[in-house]
């Protein structure tokens, strides 16, 4: 085990992500002390009796207090609220980094706060899945999964690096690209995906006749794979929609073109231009496997997923 990279890290938030670093961090060794901060009494009890950290709080403020790392894992919406409480109390020459998946309106939120005595580096892993709370989280969630820094002009290279290794032994790997780059990327990779889920989702709930019926007891897997992304945290996804709207709602637009051409292409017979895009998007669908982001299991690798502890027999 590698020495701590951090006397103290704090944990602003538990949920899913907060709860992966923690296990992680216990795991690596990573810190001496991490600190846990959440609003809510119950979340913070089941926080202590999983063990994850070495204190516990509902004061983020408090928690950060003599942090060498801070790491923001709240609903993007909440991001001006927890920048303005901590910055009284944090440590001259601390990391505060975020988790959020939008990151223009992160940084217009959390900036103004900062003080310039901390480096504030605003990050994004691409890791999770559709579960949230303490319990949801696990240890090899970011193994082989990206993390992307935008980092602001004038960011100081030892801590982006210092930052960068802490996410290297957590397993990830390190990209870096500008905000309004990053939430474009996103809104089609991650956003718009979500957004169509619960969107048909919601048009199989309105069939009610059907939805009570046939709907739920024939799910075949292409139902069931948009009810497992439909089912991710609303609020965290609210948040997303209201803070990254223009990029969303570029990609809504865009999708809206490609699906009104494929809507022509079944009306009219079009079966080689239906064949055509298939084939396409089959291909991308190896090239995500081939690229490690995904394995090529039975049932799109749930099985992995339930028990992390198989990542390692591959």
């Amino acid at each position: 085990m590698s020495a701590p990279l951090f006397e103290k890290i704090a944990l602003v938030g538990i949920g899913l992500i907060g709860s992966s670093l923690a296990r992680v961090i216990r795991r690596e060794g990573l810190a001496g002390h991490v600190a846990i901060a959440t609003r809510s009494p119950d979340t913070l009890k089941r926080a202590e009796e999983l063990q994850l950290g070495s204190s516990y709080t509902t004061s983020a403020a408090e928690a950060v207090n003599d942090a060498d790392l801070v790491i923001v894992s709240v609903p993007v919406g909440s991001s001006a609220a927890v920048a303005e409480e901590i910055a009284p109390t944090l440590k001259p020459g601390a990391i505060v980094t975020d988790v959020g998946s939008t990151k223009n309106s992160v940084i217009a939120q959390m900036k103004p706060h900062m003080p310039a005595h901390v480096h504030f580096i605003p990050g994004h892993p691409l890791a999770g899945t559709e579960k949230s709370g303490p319990d949801a989280g696990f240890a090899e969630l970011f193994e082989n999964r990206w993390c992307i820094f935008t980092p602001l002009p004038g960011t100081d290279p030892e801590a982006l690096e210092k930052l960068s290794e802490f996410w290297r032994r957590c397993g990830s790997n390190i990209d870096t690209m500008d905000p309004e780059h990053h939430d474009m990327v996103l809104a089609i990779v991650s956003h718009l995906p979500h957004i169509i889920a619960y969107n048909i989702v919601g048009t199989a709930d309105d069939l009610q006749t059907v939805t009570k019926s046939e709907v739920i007891k024939y799910s075949a897997s292409g139902f069931r794979d948009f009810t497992r992304l439909a089912a991710s945290d609303p609020t965290m996804w609210r948040d997303v929609c209201l803070h990254n709207k223009d990029a969303i709602l570029e990609m809504l637009a865009r999708f809206s073109e490609d699906l009104a051409s494929l809507q022509r292409a079944i009306r009219w017979g079009d079966g080689e231009k239906l064949f055509d895009l298939f084939t396409r998007t089959r291909t991308i669908r190896r090239s995500i496997i081939d690229a490690g982001q995904d394995i090529d299991a039975p049932d799109f690798g749930r099985q992995v997923v339930a028990h992390p502890e198989k990542l390692a027999k591959g």
